[in-house]
């Protein structure tokens, strides 16, 4: 989890892997310095108060710019 949960936050699963790395696996190539398994859904879990929140604290981590791509659904209240 990238952050501990505290009151009056929620757990959203985000489900990652990187575009670019994809394309390339599918073509029998690698990347120059993300591992192949990108290719493949990654889940982590993100303590946020919502959404927004969540988006902007694995946007941190997993830049767009590097090919994330990434999709999340709260889990559970706290």
């Amino acid at each position: 989890m990238l952050q501990m949960p505290d009151s009056g936050n929620q757990v959203f699963e985000v489900r990652i892997y990187n575009k670019q790395v994809r394309a390339m696996v599918k073509e029998n190539q690698h990347h120059h310095f993300f591992d192949d398994q990108w290719a493949d859904v990654h889940v982590r879990n993100v303590t946020a108060y919502d959404a927004a929140e969540a988006i902007s604290i694995i946007s941190k981590h997993f830049l767009k710019e590097d090919g994330f791509v990434f999709e999340l659904k709260a889990q559970n209240c706290y």
